[in-house]
Order: C-alpha cells, then structure tokens, then sequence
C-alpha cells in the first residue's frame, strides 16, 4: 500500500535510515494527514469533532476544539474572537508574547492593567478583580479582559471578581490558562476557570497534562461567544496539515484523566505537601 499524498517520508519508507534507528518508525507511521488516513477532507466522519465533545464533557464545558500550534495559537484565536480591530481589550504588562502577537495582528488597542507586585517572594501576581473593574470605569470601550491565570509563577487570579465585573457589563472573560490542563479534574486544586465564570478558556495540554507538544484545547461555556466565530478565528491561524499524533495525544490525555484523574493528582498533591514540610523542617 502506498499512499500518494502527503507527508513524502511514505510511512517511513523515504526517511533517512539513521533519522529512521534514532526516532524509531513509529513516529512516521503515526504521523498521517488528517484527511488522508484518519478522515476525508471535509471530516465528514466525525472522529475528530467526536473527540472534541468527549472532551467538553470532560471538563462540563459546553463547546471545545483542538488545537496542534500550542496555546499561542489559541490565546490569538481567543482575542480576535471577543475583540476586533480598533477596540478595546484589558491586558496585563505581563502577558505572554501571544497576546502581543495578537495585538500587532490585529489592531486591537491594549488597556494595561497592572499586575500586583509580590514584595516578599518577588513574583507578580495576576491583576485584582478591583483592578479590572476600575479599567473598564476608565475605559468604557473595553470588550472584556483577557486575564493569565495560573501564572507562570504558579499564582491564580480571582477570576470569580473578575468575572463577576465583566459580566455585570455584559462583557466576556478569556483566560489564558495554559499552565491549568489539571485544575477541572481535583477538588483541592484551584478553581479553574470555567467553574469560575469565564467564557473562554485556553489551556496547554502539554503543560500540566500528558499530551504532546503543541497540543492545545479552547473551551467556551455560556451564551457571549459563539462557537461558530472561534472556529473561524481559529481557521484564519491554524495549518491545514493538523498532526493526527497532536490529537491523539490531546483525546488520550482527556481519557486518562477521566479514569484516573483523582488517583494521578491526589498523588501529586502528597507529594507536593512532602515536600513543603520538608522544606519547612
């Protein structure tokens, strides 16, 4: 059998013999174009929108789609999702390049909020709820925020402030939580995001879950977005040769997670206060 599209490497046959013995021919066997192996051009059989509803309900979202460009890809299908050019959108100085990248894409102005300087441990915590509500009082433009949440430091805004601020305006929530892949899935976590009011969540399953790299999810809940428009946006950004190994990865953490997702982080938990107490001795 021999396939005549692409990838050219033939199921590992065109690949280099010493390329081949280090990476091993399962990578070039997994690795097939999403309509030519797994479904036809349109996805009309399903599997992928399949995956993607297995994991919304995961996760008690109401929409989800994936992503095989990381969560750059998604925080900028996000923003240009609530925003559009010439508007308004409160961002904090310390957001990821993503957000900037955004912005110089697509001509929305930045409203700088402050992040809350942490003097004794030296981090910069996200920005209070009070914050945000004070930006959109001086702003009144503003669509909504795009808040970071857990941080790199590890740190976890008051997104239920948050929310509750933007939604007394009609305004949607979208928050980059692309370090939280596991907070939907323990009671002793933080809360995450959805759970919290946001509309829009973009997470990184290659962070905090076991996906592969560049795998990432957007969920949607509630009724200020429409799915309809992130897929556009999303289209607009993403390449039209998805990795079929990306989704895999994507549908198989969100199985692992459903069937072992207390025993996994109840573990890691002990382990984390193992260690405090140890550090505290």
């Amino acid at each position: 059998m021999l396939s005549f599209s692409p990838p050219g490497h033939k199921q590992a046959r065109g690949a280099d013999p010493y390329v081949r013995e280090v990476l091993g021919d399962a990578v070039f066997l997994g690795n097939l174009l999403a309509s030519g192996e797994l479904d036809d051009r349109r996805m009309r059989g399903g599997h992928l929108r399949r995956a993607e509803e297995l994991m919304a309900d995961a996760v008690h979202a109401d929409h989800t789609f994936f992503t095989t460009c990381g969560s750059s890809l998604s925080v900028k299908a996000a923003i240009l999702l609530v925003a559009s050019p010439g508007e308004q959108l409160l961002i904090a100085r310390d957001a990821h390049k993503s957000v900037v990248s955004a912005l110089i894409l697509s001509g929305i102005e930045p409203v700088r909020v402050e992040p809350r300087w942490d003097r004794e441990r030296q981090p910069a915590h996200p920005p209070s709820a009070a914050a945000v509500d004070a930006a959109f009082d001086a702003r009144l433009r503003a669509v909504g925020p795009l808040v970071t949440s857990p941080t790199p430091y590890g740190s976890c805004a008051d997104l239920r402030g948050i929310a509750e601020a933007c939604h007394r305006r009609g305004r949607p929530v979208v928050v980059d939580e692309a370090w939280g892949a596991h907070l939907p899935f323990h009671p002793d976590l933080p809360t995450w995001a959805m759970d919290a009011g946001a509309d829009v969540r973009v997470t990184s399953i290659h962070k905090m879950g076991s996906g592969l790299e560049q795998g990432s999810v957007v969920h949607l809940r509630g009724d200020l977005v429409a799915p309809e428009v992130l897929k556009d946006r999303a289209d607009l950004l993403s390449t039209t040769s998805p990795s079929v190994l990306i989704y895999a990865g994507l549908d198989g953490w969100r199985r692992q997670m459903v069937l072992r997702d207390r025993d996994l982080l109840a573990h890691a938990l002990d382990l984390a206060a193992e260690v405090r107490a140890g550090i505290e001795r």
